[in-house]
């Protein structure tokens, strides 16, 4: 019977008053209510952006220098940095794509005289073309078994990584300037 006291009288605390009236339902939904995006200050929106703008200017320098960390997957590791320095070690024929196309483009574009100097302008444009393009193939292949015979030297030939012979002829046909990550060897180095 002890018992069932002092329940009761625990109750009889809890129903008494809090000391204030309850508020209107329109003023507990507002106390509530919280942007649906973080919540964050102009001033932390602000500092979160030039953090954001630091690692990415950071990331930038590191792929230009070749830092391994900054990276992609496609250019990660010694086999593709190996095929990069003996690319950009040599002159390559697909260097001249762009200007040569750039070139034969003006040619084809200038209005002649006749007709017959037009064709010739036009036939010469095509020639140019067609022999940096199979220029660009020759010298891609050979490129490409230069390098695989390289990295199996010095790798052994059981770890050569599929696609090195590739990954140096795509290189191969981009201007050196124009080469991400830039070239950390000059031209004519022995490697």
């Amino acid at each position: 019977m002890t018992e069932k006291k002092n329940s009761v009288d625990s109750s009889s605390e809890a129903t008494q008053g809090k000391g204030r009236a309850t508020p209107p339902r329109k003023q507990q939904e507002a106390a509530n209510r919280r942007p649906l995006v973080g919540g964050t200050t102009p001033e932390a929106r602000k500092a979160s952006k030039q953090r954001q703008t630091e690692e990415r200017q950071r990331a930038r320098a590191g792929v230009l220098a070749g830092e391994e960390k900054y990276l992609t997957v496609r250019d990660r590791g010694p086999q593709r940095r190996l095929a990069r320095d003996l690319v950009d070690s040599r002159f390559t024929v697909g260097e001249l794509m762009v200007p040569i196309l750039f070139v034969s483009l003006i040619l084809t574009s200038i209005p002649m005289p006749t007709t017959e100097a037009s064709a010739l302008v036009q036939v010469i444009a095509v020639l140019l073309m067609w022999a940096i393009l199979i220029g660009m193939v020759v010298d891609g292949f050979f490129l490409g078994r230069t390098v695989q015979k390289r990295v199996a030297e010095k790798f052994g030939a059981d770890k050569v990584e599929r696609g090195l012979r590739m990954y140096a002829a795509m290189r191969a046909i981009n201007m050196r300037v124009m080469r991400l990550p830039k070239p950390q060897v000059k031209r004519g180095t022995k490697i």
